[in-house]
């Protein structure tokens, strides 16, 4: 078995590499920047001009305050007390997890189940990152009876959670990031930083005007090629843009690569010719849910969920090298060997 996970000095290159690649293709001037570790991955937040030390402090201090409350790694978190009280008890948890969760039904309706925050048996299940290995097809089906949105009940009067089933758990990976970014943003314009890159690990949030008025541009990731490649890169402006692939955590075995977005109806990683989904839209906790989401159900019944949301768009990479795009995507691909294919 070949284990091929994220390492941190490889994020950081990336992430270095990225937003060197930002700059000079945007001729834009970087005047301070922060990088921390933090919800398992590496977090960089550039504010341009007005960048204080203080303005870090509370963005980074924001994003661990809800990395405690969050990640399903800490024992300690209102997520893990959630998961060991399921099938038990209720269990009050802070408004801001409450908002999260509720969200995440959201998408799991409008998905109708592609999105699936109560995901994390499968999850634990595979260990995708840490011990990963391929489960018996008997160990798959017991679990799929515990992967079911509908059965998480929540009380706002109360601000309660409770996961209908023992042996349920909630994951949130796949929209906590961006609600840590749509946070940071947040904290950003309140102290009156008028232009920035916010990078939580791939959620990037471009936003303010750039001093020479021309558009942002983001590097997509090149699914193929090491981390830090860019296929391509979009222009855009106050946009949030965030890239679900199989290229983010995965394992070889036997000649084949497990990654880990799941289909939560099958139970096993996603699979439906796609590289890579990226989100395009105003908010990045919507974008977050709907990258995974959309990858889950494919291009054809993802795309048509896309086309209903206003003010959304989306990137589809295939591993035929294809590419697609909705109509408002402004992308330009520097990689020959891939091409935009016919609707």
């Amino acid at each position: 078995m070949k284990l091929c996970a994220k390492k941190i000095l490889a994020r950081c290159l990336c992430i270095f590499f990225i937003l060197n690649f930002l700059l000079l293709i945007s001729c834009d001037r970087i005047e301070s920047s922060h990088i921390e570790e933090a919800l398992g991955t590496v977090c960089l937040v550039s504010l341009f001009e007005q960048g204080k030390k203080s303005v870090y402090k509370n963005i980074f201090s924001r994003i661990q305050e809800i990395e405690k409350l969050m990640s399903v790694n800490i024992l300690s978190s209102d997520i893990s007390r959630i998961n060991a009280a399921a099938g038990k008890t209720p269990i009050n948890v802070h408004e801001d997890l409450f908002y999260v969760i509720e969200k995440a039904k959201y998408f799991a309706q409008l998905s109708e189940g592609a999105f699936d925050p109560t995901v994390g048996p499968l999850v634990s299940l595979w260990g995708i990152g840490k011990n990963s290995h391929i489960p018996s097809q008997e160990e798959i089906e017991n679990l799929l009876p515990l992967i079911n949105w509908r059965n998480i009940e929540l009380d706002a009067s109360a601000y309660t959670v409770f996961l209908k089933l023992e042996g349920m758990a909630l994951d949130l990976g796949a929209i906590a990031k961006g609600y840590a970014a749509d946070e940071a943003v947040r904290i950003a314009k309140q102290a009156g930083v008028t232009r920035g890159i916010i990078d939580l690990g791939g959620n990037v949030f471009v936003f303010g005007e750039k001093k020479d008025k021309t558009l942002w541009k983001v590097g997509i990731q090149n699914p193929n090629e090491r981390r830090g490649d860019a296929i391509g890169f979009l222009q855009t402006t106050e946009k949030t843009i965030v890239t679900s692939g199989i290229y983010e955590r995965y394992f070889e075995e036997n000649g084949k690569s497990y990654h880990h977005i799941f289909d939560p109806f099958q139970g096993y990683p996603a699979q439906n010719g796609l590289l890579s989904v990226t989100v395009i839209t105003d908010n990045s906790m919507n974008a977050d849910a709907l990258s995974t989401a959309v990858f889950v159900l494919g291009y054809k019944a993802g795309s048509a969920l896309i086309k209903t949301l206003p003010g959304t768009d989306a990137v589809f990479i295939f591993e035929d090298k294809s590419i697609k795009t909705t109509a408002g995507v402004n992308f330009t691909i520097m990689d020959d060997s891939f091409y935009f294919a016919e609707e």
